[in-house]
């Protein structure tokens, strides 16, 4: 287990984009807080560490599910990135497709992940975000 803490929305993005070096080509990842901890924050910094889009690119998935990211030029990277925050039951995930894109080359992050843990493989990261005060946020890895 990992952890940090970081002192601005910039800091938080930085992480990220340190966390995304050591992501393996196709990587399920859980960004787990409440609202506001900072989860679509540090998705961008981890989207844009691998090359698949640039951080003001990336917004939050809350109404339209999922986005997919990359590949762009310069990098071979896929994200997509998951919000579930919207989703009551796991029959409602299962029409996403979640299996088919766990299968692809691509990193999955997903946000809201926490209320359906019987659906992502083991083998997963969990990244979990508490903030401290109005900038500060403690994020602690676990793989």
């Amino acid at each position: 287990m990992k952890s940090f803490e970081t002192h601005s929305e910039d800091e938080t993005i930085e992480l990220g984009r340190s966390i995304a070096r050591d992501l393996p080509k196709r990587a399920v990842v859980l960004l787990i807080g409440n609202l506001g901890a900072g989860k679509t924050t540090l998705a961008k910094g981890i989207i844009s560490g691998l090359g698949a889009a640039k951080p003001e690119e990336v917004t939050s998935p809350t109404f339209t599910l999922i986005h997919e990211y990359g590949p762009r030029e310069g990098s071979k990277a896929r994200v997509y990135h998951v919000d579930l925050y919207r989703l009551d039951t796991p029959q409602q995930v299962a029409t996403l497709g979640l299996d088919d894109i766990f299968d692809r080359d691509a990193v999955v992050l997903v946000e809201w992940g926490e209320r359906f843990p019987g659906l992502f493989p083991a083998d997963r990261i969990e990244i979990n975000l508490r903030p401290l005060s109005e900038s500060v946020r403690q994020l602690t890895i676990n793989q």
